[in-house]
């Protein structure tokens, strides 16, 4: 009937969902420009031999009970019973490109509202409701949200990792079965970055149909991509809950977390592109909407060290690099000497702060650099004040000896207690204290989470949402950035209440340009920290180049990690270069559209970013090994104006060895590198430019201005 027939739609994207009896999404792909409901019948399905006699849909809670056979969306249970519901549609609003369902179960006493919207980004969100009608307790063993993708999406690329080795992507054919991506380890993880991307075999950043979602959620998850006996193909996204977690009362409700999805049919930047949008016009807010400031942390140069009179002279250094914000990381705090001890007691540390921190302020501010400062709020230390005043306070299941990570605790923050006293002492912190910059810290996973003997890593994520919150509408001036040992904690949900993530503990050039491509594809340059270390990299003692380092750190939201006071003069000249050069270009990186380029060698990684109006350009290539071939191909510079002529121009002319060297690649180098050239934008998308060969572990920055 095509009266219950649904659309969503812009002018890349179609959302077609049959609603009744059974709310079903038919169809999710490109815009269709010859509409009509009445086109639905052709997407009937025919019945099998040996199948049931009834059509099986897949919809959108993807219910057993329709003899579907795969992973349902559901599955719980009233003491043993309604474990098998099966919703019909019973109420529809449409407002635009806003669509709520509701559904319900009468036998099974359960109701289901899903909320789906379309944005005029592309980026499309839903998420599901459930809502138990009786008395009785519904155990919630597992919620999902499932989408259909189309038939041909048989090339899966998804992300693992490790600490100080975030985003590192994988693929595989999915011709059968499924690819259960999963965590437990009670944040978002270092090790399963919760999206998944499927698409046509062979798609690239520049070519190919993908399908790309993102689960918006801080704990235990759990996707998939599934292929079913049929053909039918879907993903699916859900919050774990561990045994016990979540039973409803009746009236009460249980949200999924949102699923944010993008259908491109230009590959991967067109997904990408759409998930940067939906980002910068959705949820980031930076307050006041400043510049991203060049960041000096103390983490690498002190650590533990902590002497006012010396950090004063780091941010006297700092200053006269550029850097705009300082930022004192852990150390400050009471007994806090190691990593040993002291968390919890966030009271400023007498013996090395005898006059308290506002010396330290007062100083950098004078500088005209902002000041922010490090917090590990959920944790606490067993050799702590506040340890042995509450052990009750810690998460965990009674009857167990916890287990310590980086020799801590986690808080449980179901106790009102605990989230009063943290709340009370960020409160003296940021109130009491000028401060323009938190970064809030996140150091281990959560083993055996539990409150009043059941199982919270659930609802500890929420009371840290809770607790955030009620932070930054309390201190809207404040800037947040989750850290989580680096990468640990990295989604759209935290980003809602935070304005930047540490995108990785590692600030080793060469690892970093995996990791921030890894995080490109679902987050734009501006919240992305990307930081300058020292020429000897303390996570892997891996050294680098000035250059190397600087143009790595360019394209995202830069910062130096370092002493400033114990650099040699042609380090810190280095420092200072690029961080003027950051500033002259961060307008462009953080408001211009984001493209990855798709090179024939995979030693050669090449990004950029073009204004949204076309008149200029940045483009970084970076040599990550020796390449394949004893020449490069030409770079296919993407968004260009085709009509127009554009200056092409090194603008890092020291990244290039000296030539006529003995041992060295080149002896000649390509033309437009020895006299200015021009082209068209045409020319450069479809023709491109040939690019010298560079030295492993080295980059070049080509500039594009339109003549």
């Amino acid at each position: 009937m095509s009266e219950s027939i649904i659309r969503l739609h812009n002018d890349a994207t179609d959302i077609i969902i049959r609603t009744h009896p059974f709310a079903e999404i038919i169809y999710w792909g490109p815009h269709i420009h010859h509409y009509s409901p009445l086109d639905a019948i052709t997407l009937d399905r025919p019945l099998v031999n040996t199948g049931l006699d009834v059509d099986a849909p897949l919809t959108l809670m993807a219910e057993l009970s329709h003899g579907l056979f795969g992973a349902p969306g559901i599955e719980g249970h009233r003491q043993g019973l309604d474990g098998s519901p099966k919703f019909t549609t019973a109420e529809v609003v449409q407002n635009g490109n806003q669509l709520t369902l509701i559904s319900e179960d009468p036998h099974a006493g359960l109701r289901l509202s899903s909320e789906i919207a379309l944005d005029k980004s592309g980026v499309l969100s839903l998420r599901h409701g459930i809502t138990n009608l009786r008395e009785d307790l519904w155990q919630v063993d597992r919620l999902a949200v499932t989408l259909p993708v189309a038939e041909h999406a048989r090339e899966v690329l998804a992300f693992h990792g490790r600490w100080v080795h975030e985003f590192q992507p994988h693929r595989l054919m999915l011709d059968h079965d499924s690819y259960v991506l999963e965590n437990r380890r009670g944040r978002t993880s270092h090790e399963h970055f919760p999206a998944l991307i499927i698409g046509s075999p062979a798609f690239s950043e520049m070519q190919g149909e993908v399908w790309g979602v993102h689960l918006g959620w801080s704990g235990n998850h759990r996707l998939r991509a599934a292929v079913k006996t049929d053909g039918r193909r879907y993903l699916q996204a859900e919050a774990i809950y561990l045994p016990g977690e979540v039973a409803l009362a009746e009236g009460e409700t249980l949200w999924t977390p949102q699923l944010f999805a993008s259908y491109s049919a230009q590959g991967l930047n067109g997904m990408s592109q759409q998930f940067h949008r939906y980002l910068r016009e959705q949820i980031i807010r930076f307050p006041g909407n400043k510049p991203r400031p060049v960041h000096l942390n103390t983490w690498e140069g002190i650590y533990f060290d902590h002497d006012p009179q010396y950090i004063m002279r780091m941010a006297d250094e700092a200053a006269a690099l550029g850097v705009e914000r300082f930022i004192i990381d852990d150390g400050w705090f009471k007994g806090r000497n190691d990593d040993r001890a002291a968390l919890g007691d966030w009271y400023v540390d007498g013996k090395k702060y005898p006059d308290g921190l506002m010396p330290v302020i007062n100083h950098v501010q004078t500088l005209g650099m902002e000041f922010g400062i490090w917090v590990e709020p959920e944790m606490v230390s067993p050799d702590s004040d506040l340890y042995r005043a509450h052990p009750e306070w810690v998460l965990k299941l009674p009857g167990y000896t916890p287990l310590a990570g980086r020799h801590q605790y986690v808080l449980d923050l179901n106790i009102p207690e605990v989230f009063d006293f943290l709340l009370e002492r960020m409160k003296w912190l940021l109130g009491e204290h000028p401060i323009d910059y938190i970064k809030w810290d996140m150091n281990r996973v959560l083993v055996q989470p539990g409150h009043n003997g059941k199982a919270a890593a659930h609802t500890q994520t929420h009371q840290y949402y809770r607790l955030l919150d009620a932070l930054v509408a309390r201190f809207p001036h404040v800037e947040f950035e989750a850290c989580s040992s680096g990468g640990g904690r990295i989604d759209y949900e935290v980003l809602k209440r935070s304005h930047r993530f540490w995108a990785s503990d590692c600030n080793d050039a060469l690892e970093r340009n995996t990791i921030q491509r890894g995080m490109s594809y679902f987050f734009p340059p501006e919240v992305m920290g990307a930081h300058i270390g020292s020429a000897n990299c303390h996570s892997t003692s891996r050294q680098h180049s000035i250059a190397f380092r600087g143009l790595t750190a360019l394209f995202g939201h830069m910062g130096l990690e370092l002493d400033p006071v114990k650099v040699d003069d042609l380090e810190r000249e280095g420092y200072r270069k690029y961080a003027a050069l950051y500033k002259q270009w961060r307008e462009l990186i953080h408001h211009g559209v984001y493209w990855r380029a798709d090179m024939s060698d995979n030693t050669t990684l090449a990004q950029g970013v073009v204004s949204e109006d076309k008149s200029q350009a940045l483009y970084l290539v970076s040599q990550l090994a020796m390449p394949g071939y004893s020449l490069t191909s030409p770079l296919h510079f993407a968004g260009l104006e085709a009509g127009a002529r554009y200056q092409i121009t090194l603008l890092d002319p020291s990244t290039f060895p000296l030539m006529g060297k003995g041992g060295h690649t080149m002896h000649k180098l390509p033309e437009w590198l020895k006299t200015p050239q021009t082209a068209t934008g045409e020319w450069l998308q479809k023709v491109g430019l040939i690019l010298p060969v560079s030295d492993p572990e080295s980059a070049i920055l080509i500039g594009l201005q339109r003549v």
